[in-house]
């Protein structure tokens, strides 16, 4: 399994814009791509949050990142075009316990 992992760093006053953009919007989106199956929204505090992507196989992320990431990149910095920071990661699990 595949971890694609999308860190956002927030200027103060955006928590709540960013939450309720990827709780009704974007997050929803992705999710109807078929892409990955599950989707995790975690925040460390008001100003940094991560969204865990998982991807069963390295065919379905390519299709997401070759298909869809664009569109949902230009998206979002429309609705937060400046005040924010984002970092991508693709991890790869090695192992995992109940």
């Amino acid at each position: 399994m595949l971890f694609y992992e999308v860190t956002v760093s927030l200027e103060a006053g955006l928590d709540q814009p960013f939450e309720t953009y990827m709780r009704e919007k974007h997050i929803p989106e992705i999710w109807a791509t078929g892409c990955f199956s599950s989707i995790r929204l975690d925040q460390l505090d008001l100003q940094r949050y991560r969204t865990t992507y998982a991807a069963m196989e390295q065919a379905d992320l390519d299709r997401y990142l070759n298909e869809h990431a664009e569109a949902f990149r230009g998206d979002f910095a429309e609705h937060f075009p400046s005040r924010v920071n984002v970092s991508r990661e693709v991890w790869t699990s090695l192992a995992a316990w109940p």
